[in-house]
């Protein structure tokens, strides 16, 4: 979008929020960058400069504005609707994929050349791998100055700098200040910092209806691992370095987010993840626009506007538990994904909840007994095949998988029919247009709605939805009586 100078100039002058992340604007006359709705002045035309991401904004010489902080803008939306090659590698290095493994690794697990993947990076973003991950390490350093009262070397370190030296220079040239300025100028009017607690505001392009995604959280939430308290959804995370735990809260203009991690590394990792189970950098203007335009779905869509899809911070365990929710109700899906937590799990303390273990990986379960799990022959079978892969790393579930060899690869697994690869490629791999036309619950809304019934016929009328078909099913679920679709009491 940033190619569209005379669009990005009245998203400016016009403060638009909506197109927050979608591109910065660096003014040369100040030096500075902002997003589109910064609150100053806009600039003179001439002075205006337009940039695909803050790494290309910060490379071209500009620091971020201290009004609208530019760099803690909602990702963009794009990353998260397409599947080609930059959309993966963006999603890798928001997963913090360069500073463990560098260009080199992020390249690999891509299958492509170090070259060829900062030649398509720079192309598109206006910045290589290298420059994009250091704009977010400056960005979670801020936040490590700002909400806690860790020592600058510890700072340093955790967000990924390899000197003090570099540390005290990135910031300094990305904000103008120094880390120890930063340091004060938060502290006015903020609350006394938390030990061991990150307390963060994750943003949002409005408007998010909290109902349904908090709603299937809380609903789906398995004993141990996740839990609804006091207003927010919490749950354990499984990270590179350690783990954490998150407690997430929806509030009117941002979710509240409450951090505890055994290792700090994990900061920029787990906000990320956060970010992508809640759904917080999709563009629901966009998306209710297109669904609005069928009667149909249109007053679902009004009445209920910014629905999100609700998603996972680990798409391995979703799998299985995708697999357990096979043909059971919700409450049977939770029971058995429960017992592999108790079984398989690896415990952890909860000081401030009743959180007990990290959900079993691939590996942990590869060694269970099948026979053990309350569950019919084949879908142990199918089970036990699915871990297999999972621990082999024969299929690549994460956020720099392939959608449509993922897809290919689940369904060559016996017991895999085409409603647990949607719900998969759906909440696991992201996809924004997923559909599972063979759901109970999206087959009697469509009864209810005069939508065709037949898998066939409504994926032929769905075809109008794309490519926001997994939006659909969250408002085509909303109109049954289901505790998916509210917020939880308390």
């Amino acid at each position: 979008m940033h190619d569209d100078v005379a669009r990005c100039i009245r998203a400016v002058q016009s403060k638009d929020a909506r197109f927050d992340g979608w591109f910065f604007g660096g003014v040369i006359t100040t030096g500075i960058y902002c997003r589109p709705s910064c609150p100053v002045v806009p600039p003179k035309i001439e002075n205006m400069r337009f940039y695909p991401s803050a790494a290309a904004a910060q490379s071209a010489g500009f620091r971020a504005c201290k009004r609208c902080r530019p760099d803690a803008s909602p990702g963009s939306p794009e990353w998260n609707r397409r599947a080609d090659v930059v959309a993966r590698a963006m999603r890798l290095i928001a997963d913090g994929v360069v500073d463990r493994e560098g260009v080199s690794g992020l390249a690999a697990r891509l299958g492509y050349s170090t070259r060829q993947i900062e030649r398509q990076l720079l192309t598109e973003l206006g910045a290589g791998p290298l420059a994009l991950a250091r704009a977010q390490r400056s960005q979670t350093a801020r936040l490590l100055i700002e909400t806690s009262a860790l020592p600058m070397g510890d700072v340093a370190f955790a967000a990924g700098f390899s000197s003090i030296r570099a540390f005290n220079d990135t910031v300094l040239q990305v904000f103008a200040l120094t880390p120890t300025q930063l340091r004060e100028r938060a502290a006015h009017g903020r609350p006394a910092v938390t030990p061991g607690i990150l307390s963060l505001r994750l943003p949002f392009r409005a408007p998010l209806c909290p109902d349904n995604l908090f709603g299937h959280l809380a609903a789906t939430a398995v004993p141990g691992v996740e839990e609804w308290r006091s207003g927010a959804y919490r749950r354990t995370l499984r990270l590179p370095h350690g783990h954490g735990i998150a407690d997430l809260r929806p509030l009117s203009d941002h979710v509240g987010c409450r951090l505890a991690l055994t290792d700090l590394r994990d900061l920029s990792t787990a906000i990320g993840r956060c970010r992508r189970l809640l759904d917080l950098d999709a563009d629901p203007v966009a998306v209710d626009g297109l669904l609005c335009g069928d009667p149909v779905l249109a007053p679902l869509v009004e009445e209920a506007p910014g629905r999100r899809v609700p998603r996972t911070v680990d798409p391995s365990e979703f799998a299985v538990r995708a697999v357990l929710g096979q043909q059971v109700s919700t409450a049977a899906a939770r029971t058995h994904a429960a017992r592999l937590v108790t079984a398989h799990g690896e415990p952890i303390t909860d000081p401030a909840g009743a959180l007990t273990h990290l959900f079993p990986d691939p590996a942990a379960l590869a060694s269970m007994d099948p026979a053990a799990l309350a569950l019919p022959r084949a879908r142990r079978t199918t089970l036990a095949t699915l871990i297999a892969a999972l621990a082999a790393d024969e299929i690549d579930l994460g956020v720099g998988g392939d959608w449509h060899r993922a897809r290919a690869q689940l369904s060559a697994l016996p017991g895999f029919g085409p409603w647990t690869v949607e719900t998969i490629a759906m909440r696991a791999l992201g996809d924004p247009d997923a559909f599972i036309p063979t759901d109970l619950g999206i087959r009697a809304a469509a009864r209810v709605l005069g939508l065709p019934v037949t898998p066939a016929a409504l994926i032929r009328r769905a075809a109008a939805w794309r490519p926001w078909r997994a939006y659909a099913v969250q408002h085509l679920w909303a109109t049954g009586d289901h505790a998916v679709n509210r917020l939880p009491a308390g």
